[in-house]
């Protein structure tokens, strides 16, 4: 029979100015498969990005360079990276941060401490959202 190639990994950007939780990201989406690459500020995301297009990013809210949010907009604002789905990550499960975040454009939202079965949840959900938007109707 034919031998169907494994799904290419998703590639993950984890933006956190915590060196503790961007470790966390590394290790524990690793392990569920995902190719990770963290970023400790909104400038080295911003880096990353012009490297490698990631499958889908995490985004910090509270950075000391450029909040996760105004990072959020700006790249929904660049037509590079407009496509990328963002789910922002907050330690405060604050209900005026959350619904700017996702009215800049994210996806979804996870609270800190994050759950790893929440966030991997998240993440594949909006991954099958984003296939079926892929699909011709």
């Amino acid at each position: 029979g034919a031998i169907i190639p494994p799904m290419a990994k998703k590639r993950i950007l984890a933006v956190d100015d915590d060196a503790s939780i961007c470790d966390f990201y590394s290790q524990s989406l690793k392990l569920l498969g995902y190719d990770v690459e963290t970023a400790a500020n909104a400038r080295k995301a911003k880096e990353a990005l012009t490297r490698q297009k990631p499958d889908l990013i995490l985004m910090d809210i509270m950075m000391p360079d450029q909040d996760g949010i105004s990072l959020t907009r700006e790249l929904r604002a660049d037509p590079k990276t407009s496509d990328v789905p963002i789910i922002v990550v907050s330690g405060l499960a604050d209900a005026g941060t959350l619904n700017d975040a996702l009215l800049f454009g994210a996806v979804d939202y996870v609270v800190k401490p994050v759950d790893v079965d929440a966030l991997q949840a998240k993440m594949e959900r909006t991954f099958a959202a984003l296939e079926k938007r892929k699909k011709p109707s």
